[in-house]
């Protein structure tokens, strides 16, 4: 589930890990995906078959070995899904995080759902 996901990448950060393994499924694979267009992570690939399939992950830091993410707060959990239309999609810390939303077009930033006005299920924030 990306929820484990997220903690994973959250946790390897704080450690100051250069990668990171994750189970694979598509849905991970679309919003790890997601994460690299918007710079939150350098990298993903998919390594393995079958059932050992894995997606490897590097993490990407500034200068000062600061992790680009500072924090993840989950919105929609397994037991209370939060869904929102495209007019109710806010900004997320200012500007300077961003919302990730699940629509019918695939998994998506807060901006781009805004332009192409889809709505979905609101997933997660980060900053």
């Amino acid at each position: 589930m990306y929820i484990d996901t997220l903690i994973r990448i959250k946790n390897a950060m704080t450690r100051k890990k250069d990668r990171v393994k994750v189970p694979y499924s598509q849905f991970e694979e679309n919003v790890l995906e997601s994460l690299v267009k918007t710079g939150y992570l350098d990298e993903i690939q998919k390594k393995g078959r079958g059932v050992k399939r894995v997606i490897e992950i590097k993490l990407k830091y500034d200068k000062e070995e600061k992790s680009r993410i500072s924090d993840v707060k989950l919105i929609s959990l397994p037991s209370k899904r939060v869904y929102v239309g495209w007019k109710d999609i806010k900004k997320s810390h200012q500007g300077y995080g961003n919302f990730f939303l699940s629509t019918p077009k695939g998994v998506m930033v807060d901006g781009e759902a805004r332009r192409n006005r889809l709505g979905g299920e609101l997933l997660f924030e980060i900053w």
